[in-house]
């Protein structure tokens, strides 16, 4: 077969995607204003109490920047006795691609719920401004207020928050986040890397099926264009009303591949990156991509890899999230040694 008739079929591959992604996400453009109008139901908790004594977590909402409407929500574990050692601090952001989502929703809260009792550890999950109301990089503004607000509470040792302070490890802290999450927890490191934080110190990032992109198609995003779970034209409409007006998917926000190797370089960070994929996600290439590019530039990075499962299937299948936090106690005790 020629190039030519090669090139003619990838677009009718291309042509051959359905799914009318407004329609997918349940979603109303507003042009005039940039805003959506969301239709989508979402299981929300917007009672952070636990009502379910049998899971050894407590969490609280505490405000972060009234201006913006971003506000945080805190989880620690339950158990007794208490832990003899200080817990690791992790700060999450949860996917929805930019433009959905929230900390309230209930399969983000069970997540952090289970990272608090299981790991266990102390969680701060971030509310950030979503796009297109806010286009990025608004929600990397927001993951630093996070991370700031962290640091006050450890320099404030009469006033920081009491959960932070009496069971935290400031000096064991993660960046972590799903999809758009994880995608959020890479350029906040990027940022926060640089900045004199101490005593809090960003010790591992953990990006789980973070969301990336490119202008051409990856091998993944060909071979699952159109999945039942996560179609590509579903994912390019949600950078096209989270990127800046103007810009294209090789924009570093979307695809750190490009220029990303020489900024980590810079930056010569010491900590550990914990990037995992499964084989039915058609972001799959893209999340390795960028886990080769922080080993070249000297990032010690440690992939976990399955076969099956499609995106974000930690948020859906149980065994998967139990797999996971297998996988991330591992990352975070190997890391604390290092």
């Amino acid at each position: 077969m020629g190039d030519e008739d090669h090139h003619a079929n990838i677009r009718n591959l291309f042509q051959s995607v359905r799914t009318d992604p407004y329609e997918f996400l349940q979603i109303v453009y507003n042009p005039t204003h940039d805003t959506l109008t969301r239709q989508m139901h979402i299981p929300c908790s917007t009672n952070p109490q636990n009502d379910n004594p049998t899971l050894p977590f407590s969490a609280k909402d505490v405000p972060l920047n009234p201006n913006h409407k971003t506000w945080l929500r805190l989880y620690k574990p339950t158990a007794t006795p208490p832990p003899l050692h200080k817990l690791p601090l992790i700060v999450y952001f949860h996917g929805g691609g930019f433009i959905m989502c929230s900390a309230s929703d209930s399969m983000c809260h069970d997540l952090c719920a289970r990272l608090a009792f299981e790991l266990p550890a102390v969680v701060v999950s971030v509310e950030y401004r979503l796009a297109p109301e806010n286009r990025l990089p608004a929600a990397y503004e927001d993951a630093a207020e996070a991370i700031g607000w962290v640091r006050e509470q450890a320099m404030d040792e009469e006033k920081g928050e009491e959960w932070l302070r009496q069971l935290a490890d400031f000096s064991n802290c993660y960046l972590m986040g799903i999809s758009a999450g994880g995608n959020i927890a890479y350029h906040a490191a990027l940022r926060a890397l640089p900045l004199d934080l101490k005593p809090v110190r960003i010790v591992g990032l953990i990006l789980n099926q973070a969301y990336f992109g490119g202008v051409e198609r990856s091998g993944s995003e060909m071979r699952l264009i159109n999945g039942r779970v996560f179609p590509i034209n579903v994912s390019d409409l949600m950078w096209e009303l989270s990127l800046p007006r103007g810009v294209d998917r090789d924009h570093e926000y979307c695809n750190p591949t490009v220029g990303g190797e020489g900024r980590w370089e810079k930056i010569g960070w010491g900590g550990r990156c914990f990037v995992s994929g499964h084989g039915g996600d058609p972001l799959v290439d893209r999340q390795l991509a960028v886990a080769r590019m922080m080993e070249r530039a000297g990032v010690k990075v440690k992939v976990w890899y399955e076969l099956d499962g499609g995106h974000g299937a930690e948020l859906f299948d149980p065994a998967k999230t139990s797999a996971l936090m297998v996988q991330l106690k591992l990352f975070i005790s190997s890391s604390k040694v290092a």
